[in-house]
């Protein structure tokens, strides 16, 4: 018998047109590739069966073929026409009808309802070449709904080390006849990259809400960099700032960070420090999302605390030792 047609359409042998059309819908529906994004192949391979099962359980001289002859008789052997068909109709030979061609006709365009698979400006019904490569057809005739963004919110320590975050969304699609919305929920996985910068956009094609007529839009995160105690991001580098007093400044100054990544950095600065120094050390800022192996640097800025006021016997001691230097 090869493959039982009644059974990948989930309806009995004597079912009517009605029935066919209401299992095939809800089936297409369910398996078409464009929504099935992650086992794209499996929904490839059933979405292909479901089609077929409808192609020739739909058509009478088919169906009456496949019934007496199985599934391998029906696509292997040339047979005369029934005795009700019309005189001079040749012998029948099995000439499965495209799938993409059969789910148009239940969802209008000839783009095929949520798309399908191929390249160019459309698909064409006669040339088939294209959905073979894998691409994305274009959806001919239909609008496309306008980008929907939204703000991914990151520490400078997930921009830093990379994180994963688990989006859950609600979005409206239609039901498996087609004809009402209804609300389904999804999570979407977000691989945070070491490096990212803010206005970084990870795009999810199509995952907006699908309306009749209307190409599903693109959700877009655009990453944001929420303000850190510490630390704040100049481009690939890290600036910290300290401030030091007037003692400090002149007898020397060790700097103790714990870097994003949770190391403990100490910095002796021995120079005298001026308002406004910057001591730089390489290769301890943010990594470079295009470069993998390189860092930006660590800034460090210092800002010099003068006391107030000074007593009499303050300003002879430093007159003393400073001498004509201060």
């Amino acid at each position: 018998m090869g493959v039982n047609y009644y059974k990948l359409l989930k309806v009995a042998k004597n079912a009517m047109e009605d029935d066919l059309k209401k299992s095939y819908r809800r089936l297409a529906m369910r398996w078409h590739p464009d929504k099935n994004l992650v086992n794209k192949k499996e929904a490839e391979a059933k979405f292909k069966q479901v089609s077929e099962a409808y192609d020739v359980l739909s058509d009478p001289q088919k169906r009456q073929i496949y019934d007496l002859y199985g599934e391998e008789g029906l696509k292997t052997f040339d047979f005369p026409p029934p005795d009700d068909a019309p005189s001079g109709d040749s012998k029948f030979r099995f000439n499965p009808r495209d799938a993409e061609d059969i789910y148009a006709e239940f969802f209008g365009g000839s783009g095929g309802g949520v798309g399908g698979r191929g390249g160019g400006s459309g698909r064409s019904h006669h040339n088939h070449s294209h959905r073979r490569n894998g691409e994305s057809r274009h959806h001919q005739g239909k609008k496309k709904a306008p980008a929907i963004e939204s703000k991914l919110g990151c520490s400078l320590e997930e921009l830093y080390k990379g994180a994963t975050r688990k989006m859950k969304i609600s979005r409206n699609v239609p039901d498996e006849f087609g004809s009402k919305p209804k609300a389904v929920e999804e999570i979407l996985k977000i691989d945070i990259k070491p490096g990212w910068k803010k206005g970084t956009k990870i795009t999810f094609p199509e995952k907006g809400n699908q309306e009749p007529g209307v190409r599903p839009a693109d959700l877009i995160f655009v990453v944001d960099e929420k303000p850190h105690a510490l630390f704040k991001r100049d481009g690939n580098d890290l600036v910290v700032h300290r401030k030091v007093s007037l003692l400090e400044a002149l007898s020397g100054k060790t700097v103790e960070l714990t870097t994003l990544d949770g190391r403990f950095l100490t910095v002796p600065v021995d120079e005298v420090i001026k308002p406004g120094h910057e001591v730089v050390i390489a290769n301890e800022g943010m990594p470079i999302s295009k470069e993998p192996n390189n860092r930006g640097d660590l800034r460090i800025k210092f800002d010099v605390k003068f006391p107030s006021r000074l007593t009499a016997e303050q300003k002879s001691d430093l007159k003393r030792v400073l001498g004509g230097g201060l």
